[in-house]
């Protein structure tokens, strides 16, 4: 039989071992190190059998071979001293009914008790201790955990544990002034977060480990800034819904990304409320193949619905949706129908023929300075479309319609934000009739959407650059894709019909700042690797959006992150004679006209941004170093 140091067998023949030690050595001790006496050898020798078997009994049942010497801690002492009192309990109660603990001196089981948990325990942690200075000196990079915590304690065990992890943990920083000086896993806690660089330089340190999964946005920003500052590579561990399905270890660092400097705290949603509302309807998407409407179905998808609809003019992205709900929820039965919403015929015979409850009409475009040479094209699709999937809706007797709209129709300085201003105007109006209940959820930019920001500065640096931003004080809200489809969804489990829910987006964001830390995360550096140049603002661009306009008093809806602007009522006959003109206009192509009448229909647009500046001025903004911005 083969045995190994660390196996069960072997480590339990050690225990049987300490035991007899132990119970010499109590005898000894009573005898004060001296001879003992011939008449208690007899005695020594005729109960060792029986203690050694009482012993071992107790050590077994008690579990003192679940864990593994290496990490050995304070469960593990705390299992041997149950072990070893339980033991001595039953060995008292035995020899007291077999001959009153006669040839037992009084102070001999004090003593074993004594000697046993020195016996046990000390090897154990002096196994772990020596093991762990092993793993101390083997090869890899010095490494500092940031964070203190439980998230940090499990990493650097997981460190600890494995040879080839890469990673020697050698310190620890955390802002919790009662941790500081103190050693977890043998590793001292050196000082706080903003102590970093000084000890990234004192301690030779060659990477970063943030540990902290309950970190805010605000405070996962200051972490990733003084870590920039350090010059050496950095990772971090998800955020504390991602690791809930799982431990930490190793394998959970990541490299840092721009969602963990932007993203938020994490949304608290009424899952329960939620499934209630949307289990078991037949849920309809426009616009379901685009950025929002695929992770939107996607959501919807969580909810088991009894039939989800897709929608889309993409034949692509059509395709690529209702693949992927296929794979992943083979269970929902899914309708991918290729078709446009300002195909009155084509929205109508989907409508009538599958029967939604519920309509998202997620279907824009979207593209500010692109839509500002296409009048026509903004209009006709995101107003006359929403306007024909709407009236569809009412004709078919829909229960519910969400329309899915933007912060650019607040004050709106551009075409799109006109059209979608006027698509929720369209909405407001409708919903004053019986029948289909109309909401709006109007909300910023999304984060890696389709011809955002992220993707194109992602692209830019994977170029080589330069990294192109409009003004350097031009800021926008963000938000993660599914946190604004999750929003909508608790918007139209709120939504009693004409409400304008408006996002909570936290902050505003420079996208200066945003071209900064993405060129950083990649690895580069501003200037000099990658350079940020600024081209001015685009047409129909503003510096700085707004979620609400300044009439539409926000008021809280109970639900965490969504607010409800009061709706702004418009004459419902002056309304409708705006619309159709505006139908007629594009009919006649007549782009004139179009914009005339969509400035009637939304008197608070106006056609520039009032923050428009001279090529001088742009050019001047150039020279002057990011950093310093």
């Amino acid at each position: 039989m083969k045995f190994k140091f660390r196996s069960r067998t072997t480590i339990f023949i050690h225990d049987l071992a300490m035991v007899a030690v132990a119970w010499f050595g109590a005898y000894w001790l009573r005898f004060n190190l001296d001879v003992i006496p011939d008449r208690y050898w007899q005695d020594i020798k005729q109960d060792l059998p029986y203690v050694i078997a009482i012993q071992g009994i107790v050590f077994w049942f008690l579990g003192l071979y679940r864990g593994v010497w290496r990490f050995a801690s304070m469960p593990d002492l705390i299992r041997i001293t149950k072990a070893v009192i339980i033991g001595i309990g039953l060995l008292a109660l035995s020899f007291f009914l077999y001959n009153r603990v006669e040839g037992v001196p009084r102070a001999v089981l004090p003593l074993y008790l004594f000697l046993l948990l020195l016996l046990l325990s000390v090897p154990r942690f002096c196994y772990r201790f020596w093991k762990e200075s092993i793993l101390m000196e083997r090869s890899g990079k010095r490494a500092l955990i940031i964070g203190a915590g439980a998230a940090g304690e499990m990493l650097a065990r997981d460190l600890l544990g494995e040879t080839n992890s890469g990673y020697v943990p050698v310190a620890f920083v955390d802002d919790d002034r009662h941790k500081r000086k103190r050693e977890i896993r043998g590793i001292r806690v050196v000082g706080d977060i903003e102590q970093l660089p000084v000890f990234v330089q004192k301690l030779d340190i060659e990477a970063i480990l943030i540990a902290i999964p309950s970190a805010t946005d605000s405070q996962m920003r200051r972490i990733i800034e003084t870590c920039e500052l350090c010059e050496v590579p950095f990772q971090t561990l998800p955020s504390v819904k991602d690791l809930l399905s799982g431990r930490i270890s190793r394998d959970s660092l990541r490299d840092v990304s721009i969602e963990d400097i932007l993203g938020r705290d994490p949304i608290h949603l009424d899952w329960q409320l939620i499934a209630d509302n949307l289990h078991g309807k037949s849920i309809m998407v426009t616009g379901g193949g685009g950025s929002i409407g695929s992770e939107l179905c996607k959501q919807l998808a969580r909810v088991k619905p009894a039939r989800l609809i897709i929608f889309d003019q993409s034949e692509f992205n059509l395709y690529k949706i209702d693949a992927d709900l296929r794979t992943f929820h083979p269970e929902i039965r899914l309708e991918a129908v290729l078709g446009d919403v300002t195909d009155r015929l084509s929205v109508r015979r989907t409508i009538q023929k599958l029967k939604p409850d519920v309509i998202f009409h997620a279907a824009a475009y979207k593209h500010v300075p692109l839509l500002e040479n296409q009048v026509r094209e903004a209009v006709h699709n995101n107003v006359i479309g929403t306007k024909t999937v709407a009236e569809e809706a009412i004709e078919a007797g829909i229960e519910r319609f969400v329309l899915i709209s933007t912060d650019k129709a607040v004050n709106p300085t551009n075409v799109m934000g006109a059209t979608k201003r006027a698509a929720e105007i369209l909405c407001q109006n409708l919903s004053s009739r019986d029948g289909t209940r109309f909401m709006t959820v109007r909300f910023g930019n999304v984060l890696d959407s389709a011809g955002s920001v992220v993707p194109l500065f992602r692209a830019q640096i994977k170029a080589g650059g330069p990294v192109t931003v409009t003004h350097p004080d031009i800021t926008r809200y963000f938000m993660t894709i599914p946190e604004a489809c999750q929003l909508i969804m608790q918007a139209e489990v709120a939504g009693k019909g004409g409400e304008v829910f408006v996002l909570d987006m936290g902050e505003p964001i420079k996208i200066a700042y945003l071209a900064e830390q993405m060129i950083r995360l990649s690895g580069k550096r501003i200037g000099d690797d990658i350079e940020i140049k600024y081209v001015g603002l685009r047409p129909g661009e503003k510096l700085h959006e707004e979620l609400f306009h300044e009439h539409e008093r926000l008021r809280s809806t109970g639900y965490e992150k969504l607010l409800l602007a009061n709706a702004r009522l418009y004459d419902e006959v002056l309304w409708t004679t705006h619309i159709e003109k505006l139908v007629q206009a594009c009919q006649q192509d007549n782009e004139t006209e179009i914009l005339r009448v969509l400035r009637s229909l939304v008197p608070e647009y106006q056609a520039e941004a009032p923050e428009h500046q001279s090529r001088e001025e742009i050019m001047a903004h150039n020279l002057v170093p990011v950093a310093n911005l």
